[in-house]
């Protein structure tokens, strides 16, 4: 079935209405009609092709929330009506070990994306939330807690994930003192998760201004890497960094920080860093660890966390047809924290194309 949507035909083209076939319901298949849609700045990567692996045309979108319409005949987790999300994930080989350990982001066949990735039904791209609807196998829809505002559970299905499953990976909790490097839609997700989790919470960044924000995000300190006597004060106290700068940068600094065992993860930048001082590491028993997204069983503890604390992201809204001009602000780094795009202005054609 066709049904609207915005789309990217090469690197250089802006967003603009494109109409693209959905998979008619399976037995085992969950339609949802998109109500919301958040702007992940890997929307932006794929759709421009900065990783040199966009399929085109490119329907990007990952943070899906939405209202189910229809199921499958073999489906009995989910009934029309039911408020679900919908993440990076669309489906995996489910026999490999990461798939058996519920990590399907490492599925070793390589996992199926939202977008971007082969669809394993109709063939060509996979195409993502920036559309009226979505229709996914039933393992792969995430259950929303009806205590939240669905605009801002969007953007947990990536950058909650991403920074929710390090902190439980690594058993982030009382006691703890955290570091969360970089205040932005990845930072400000992990300045409230580790706080939530009881961590002592110190949000580590270059402006001074993002101080009063912080404290109110749930930061017990902040401190400013730039500040030579501050990261001094700091140094070899720190259990648990989270990385979450988005490009290549010194990491020296930030290891100094770590005290002896104590790791830090990058979630932020897929580039090459400076080079890495090995003294850093080893006179410390130190460790640089990665991380990706969480599995599904793992996104639903994240969405159930968030749930009974009461966690969003912080959201704008912005429409469809304004979605062009959001991404420029995104690649500026003016939105506070992330972008959502209300689907209802596609479904009934508000605002210019």
């Amino acid at each position: 079935m066709t049904v609207r949507a915005y789309a990217a035909q090469s690197p250089d083209d802006a967003l603009s209405p494109f109409g693209i076939e959905r998979r008619e319901v399976g037995a085992r298949d969950v339609a949802i009609e998109i109500d919301y849609c958040g702007i992940c700045h890997s929307d932006i990567h794929f759709a421009r092709n900065d990783w040199g692996n966009a399929a085109y045309p490119a329907v990007p979108g990952h943070e899906i929330v939405g209202r189910v319409t229809k199921v499958g005949a073999e489906v009995e987790g989910f009934a029309p009506g039911d408020l679900v999300g919908v993440g990076c994930l669309v489906q995996s080989c489910r026999h490999c070990s990461a798939c058996e350990d519920h990590e399907e982001q490492y599925c070793e066949q390589g996992p199926v994306m939202t977008y971007g990735s082969t669809d394993p039904v109709l063939g060509g791209p996979t195409f993502g939330g920036y559309a009226e609807s979505i229709v996914v196998r039933e393992d792969f829809v995430l259950r929303v807690p009806g205590n939240l505002d669905p605009k801002g559970v969007a953007p947990l299905l990536c950058a909650g994930i991403t920074t929710f499953s390090p902190l439980r990976h690594w058993k982030v909790g009382p006691g703890d003192k955290v570091g969360v490097i970089g205040l932005g839609g990845l930072g400000h997700m992990g300045v409230k998760f580790a706080a939530a989790m009881g961590a002592h919470v110190v949000m580590i960044t270059t402006s001074p201004e993002k101080a009063e924000d912080a404290e109110r995000l749930g930061a017990h300190e902040v401190l400013v890497s730039k500040d030579r006597a501050q990261m001094k004060a700091h140094r070899n106290s720190f259990d648990f960094l989270l990385n979450t700068v988005p490009v290549g940068h010194d990491l020296n600094g930030y290891l100094s920080l770590l005290r002896r065992n104590g790791t830090m993860v990058i979630v932020g930048a897929i580039e090459p860093f400076d080079g890495v001082h090995s003294g850093g590491l080893v006179a410390g028993r130190k460790r640089i660890a990665g991380s990706l997204i969480g599995g599904l069983k793992e996104t639903q503890e994240m969405l159930d966390f968030c749930g009974e604390h009461g966690i969003v992201s912080d959201v704008e809204m912005t429409s469809m047809q304004d979605v062009n001009a959001a991404w420029d602000r995104v690649v500026a780094g003016d939105v506070h924290y992330r972008f959502v795009i209300d689907m209802a202005s596609l479904r009934e054609g508000q605002g210019q194309a």
